[in-house]
């Protein structure tokens, strides 16, 4: 009964979606184009028969990373489609892999969206970043026999509760999930009480654990540091959003006061937001560049904005600590793994929620600092860039977390492997 339900509400629906997508297309104009992908047409080539690896959002992606290029070296014949369900998310995709994978947009949860995609894609094995749990598409798969594996698999407490109160309509579509690949035990233990069978579980930890940096890019950072600031210390914020960048811009401007040659790279968590975040540092009477600009800084540069795709690990390289974004306001934060590659100390607002183990690990260990207000960010900042045995110390002690966490990736392809070499 809940299906059915469930179906109607979501043709009900479909057009409030259409019309939030168009009133997205107004900041982003990709949200105006494929419209048909996300109801299972496409009129592209498509290479059939491989792996569909969904991840709904760019955290979810560069999460993938590793794993995917993986299984490109492990399984060259083997065609991977990747999906997603936004523009920036495909933009990544395409600047990450180009040709070597397919990107298409999953369809909406509609019985004949799902049936046009499989039809067209005919995946052999589908692996799901995260926990996106689609009632239709799940059952699907189930029904075409096509192994469907939780890939990083997490479920907060909240969802838990959630998906508590339709108990019986969540336990019917999770039993259809082949494999669960849990980040933690406390993750397991949620997918228990959400019905599925002990068999269906493995723990294989966290994929983000699985960044490093190349000697390429180690290079390149090196040498963008000696561009853009090689006299003057910097401090980056990273994956900012709207009600954020006016708390950044203040505490640089308090920071200046005792800092003069401070240099800000400011890097908005959205492409749509570049242009607001220029005219917000405009506004605040900050000299600036933009990073797309090429324009190298002089000295009486306060800020650069970063308004290019696929920088932001390099970026990290030039900076000597980090701020990252969406925890000062509730988006439940971004990844502070990436920081933590460079050996830099991490400061986070309060919400944190998308990252609580992680977040939770490190500062355990010293290698992160939850600040609650612009007067504690200023404060901690003026300490570490005061105190370079203090910055130091939390800079090594997040790294130390990162390399001790590493492993994910094997035990994820180690349980991979006997659905890899049946598609072989």
């Amino acid at each position: 009964m809940l299906q059915v339900f469930y179906n109607i509400l979501l043709y009900l629906i479909q057009p409030l979606i259409l019309i939030k997508l168009y009133i997205r297309s107004y900041k982003n104009t990709a949200y105006r184009k494929r419209w048909a992908e996300r109801y299972g047409f496409c009129s592209k080539k498509i290479i059939s028969g491989g792996i569909i690896l969904h991840s709904v959002s760019v955290g979810e992606i560069l999460a993938a990373i590793p794993l995917i290029k993986e299984l490109q070296h492990r399984y060259p014949a083997v065609p991977i489609t990747i999906t997603t369900m936004t523009p920036t998310a495909s933009e990544r995709v395409d600047y990450i892999f180009g040709k070597k994978v397919q990107h298409m947009y999953l369809p909406y949860d509609l019985p004949g969206s799902v049936n046009r995609f499989l039809n067209r894609v005919q995946p052999r094995l589908v692996l799901i970043m995260e926990t996106e749990i689609w009632p239709n598409f799940i059952r699907m798969l189930k029904k075409r026999n096509i192994p469907i594996i939780l890939t990083n698999a997490r479920l907060s407490a909240r969802s838990a509760q959630r998906y508590a109160k339709i108990n019986y309509f969540i336990n019917d579509i999770v039993r259809c999930i082949t494999l669960i690949a849990a980040q933690n035990m406390e993750d397991g233990q949620r997918f228990l009480s959400l019905g599925i069978a002990h068999t269906q579980l493995s723990v294989t930890g966290n994929l983000k654990f699985e960044i490093s940096i190349t000697p390429e890019l180690s290079a390149k950072a090196l040498i963008l540091r000696n561009y853009l600031a090689p006299y003057c210390p910097v401090w980056i914020a990273s994956s900012t959003h709207a009600g954020e960048e006016e708390i950044i811009l203040h505490a640089h401007k308090q920071l200046l006061n005792q800092f003069s040659n401070l240099l800000l790279i400011l890097v908005p968590r959205h492409p749509e937001r570049f242009n607001h975040v220029i005219k917000l540092t405009k506004k605040a009477g900050f000299s600036y560049i933009t990073r797309s600009s090429g324009i190298k800084p002089s000295i009486q540069t306060q800020i650069v904005i970063g308004d290019t795709m696929g920088e932001l690990m390099l970026l990290y390289g030039i900076a000597d600590l980090a701020f990252v974004g969406g925890s000062l306001v509730q988006k439940g934060g971004h990844n502070p793994l990436e920081p933590a590659a460079y050996n830099i100390p991490i400061l986070m607002g309060p919400h944190i929620i998308n990252f609580q183990d992680i977040c939770t690990k490190l500062k355990k260990a010293n290698g992160l600092i939850i600040i609650k207000d612009i007067d504690a960010l200023v404060r901690k900042i003026s300490i570490l860039l005061i105190n370079k045995n203090y910055r130091n110390s939390y800079g090594r002690h997040a790294f130390e977390v990162l390399h001790q966490h590493k492993g994910a990736l094997q035990k994820t392809l180690h349980l991979l492997d006997p659905y890899l070499k049946k598609i072989k």
